[in-house]
C-alpha cells in the first residue's frame, strides 16, 4: 500500500463511523482545490506544439449577428458539430439571436468581429456607446460609415475608437457565452499601426487571442468565387494545401428575402450576395468538402482549441502587415 493510500484508508478508518460524511467531504474538497489549480495554470504552461508535418485548418466564419439570415446559415453548421470559429458582430441588431444560438452550441469557438462599419443600404447599424459618446465615428444619423475610406475621412478619434471597441469587447464578454479571440469587420480596425496596437493591448488585457496572430496561411478564396464553383473552389484549395497551418475565413447566409434586399454600398460589394452566401454556405456542409479533409489529413481547429494547444505566448503580429 503506497503512502497515499495509506493516507486515505487511515482518514477514512477514522472519520467514518464518527461521521459518515466526512470522507465524502474531503475528497469533494481535493478535487475542487485540484480543478481551481488546473484551471488557474496559464494556457501556456499548456502548450503542446503543432506537429510539423501535419495540415491544420481554421474555418472562420464572419459576419455572425448580422442579420437572422447570416445567423440561420450558421446554425446549420453548429448541428455538424465539427471545430469551427465564428465572429460575431456585437454592435449589430441580431447579436442577441446569434447569442441565443450559440449558448446550445459551446464547442464552438467565438470572436468579436470588431465593427467600425455598416455597409449596406437601408439597413446601418451603430455604436454600441451610442452617437453621442463617440461622434467622430458615425455619420449625420449616428450610424458608422461604410467603408474605410469614409470612416478615416471622418476624422476619428482614437480615444473614441478604443472606448466603442472596448464596449463591443465587454457586451461580448458579458453576454453568457466563451469568447476566444478577436478579429475586424473590413480590416478598419486595424488600419493603421495605432488602431493595430490598440487591438493588440485590447486583447492582451481580456486574455484573448487575434486571429492570424499564429502563423495562419490566410484564404477568404471562397468569398470571390463565381456562384456555383464555391465547392469545387474550396475542395481544389484543400487539395493542394501544404503542412502547416491553415485559415479559411467564409462568409454564409441563406439565399432569402431578406438577404436579398441587401445592396453593398461599396465598389467592390458582391452582386447577388445572398446567393454567394449560400453558396458559401453549401460548400462547408458539402460531402465533398469534408470528403476532401479526411482523404488529404486535414485536421479542423477552432481558435479555442489552437489556444489551448499553443498558448497565447505564441501570439505574433503577422510578417506582412503593411502600412
Amino acid at each position: 500500500m503506497n503512502s497515499r493510500t495509506r493516507f486515505c484508508t487511515v482518514f477514512e478508518n477514522n472519520t467514518a463511523s464518527e461521521n459518515p460524511g466526512a470522507f465524502n467531504r474531503f475528497i469533494r474538497t481535493i478535487l475542487m482545490v485540484a480543478a481551481v489549480v488546473l484551471f488557474n495554470l496559464p494556457i501556456s504552461a499548456q502548450a503542446q506544439p503543432l506537429h510539423p508535418d501535419s495540415t491544420y485548418l481554421i474555418i472562420r466564419c464572419d459576419d455572425i449577428g448580422m442579420c437572422h439570415a447570416v445567423n440561420a446559415a450558421a446554425e446549420q453548421l453548429f448541428k455538424q458539430d465539427f471545430p469551427l470559429s465564428v465572429s460575431v458582430m456585437f454592435a449589430c441588431p441580431w447579436y442577441q439571436e446569434a447569442v441565443d444560438m450559440l449558448q446550445q452550441y459551446p464547442h464552438v469557438s467565438v470572436g468579436v468581429h470588431l465593427t467600425l462599419n455598416a455597409e449596406w443600404k437601408n439597413y446601418r447599424w451603430g455604436p454600441v456607446l451610442g452617437r453621442e459618446a463617440v461622434p467622430s465615428l458615425v455619420d449625420s444619423n449616428g450610424y458608422f460609415l461604410p467603408s474605410r475610406a469614409t470612416f478615416f475621412a471622418n476624422e476619428p478619434d482614437i480615444n473614441e475608437i478604443e472606448r466603442e471597441l472596448r464596449a463591443q469587447i465587454d457586451r461580448a464578454m458579458n453576454s453568457g457565452i466563451t469568447i476566444d479571440y478577436l478579429d475586424h469587420h473590413m480590416g478598419t480596425a486595424v488600419q493603421t499601426r495605432e488602431l493595430r496596437e490598440l487591438v493588440e493591448a485590447l486583447a492582451k488585457e481580456y486574455g484573448l487571442t487575434i486571429s492570424t496572430y499564429h502563423g495562419e496561411r490566410y484564404s477568404n478564396l471562397t468569398y470571390n468565387a463565381p456562384l456555383g464553383t464555391k465547392t469545387d473552389s474550396l475542395v481544389q484549395h484543400i487539395r493542394q494545401l501544404p503542412p502547416g497551418l491553415h485559415l479559411q475565413v467564409c462568409h454564409i447566409g441563406l439565399d432569402s428575402e431578406e438577404l436579398r434586399g441587401m445592396e453593398d454600398l461599396n465598389l467592390f460589394g458582391l452582386q447577388q450576395m445572398s446567393a454567394h452566401r449560400q453558396n458559401e454556405l453549401d460548400a462547408l456542409l458539402s460531402i465533398r468538402f469534408h470528403n476532401v479533409l479526411h482523404d488529404h489529413n486535414i485536421r479542423l481547429l477552432s481558435y479555442r482549441q489552437l489556444v489551448q494547444r499553443l498558448g497565447l505566448d505564441s501570439m505574433r503580429r503577422p510578417q506582412d502587415v503593411q502600412y
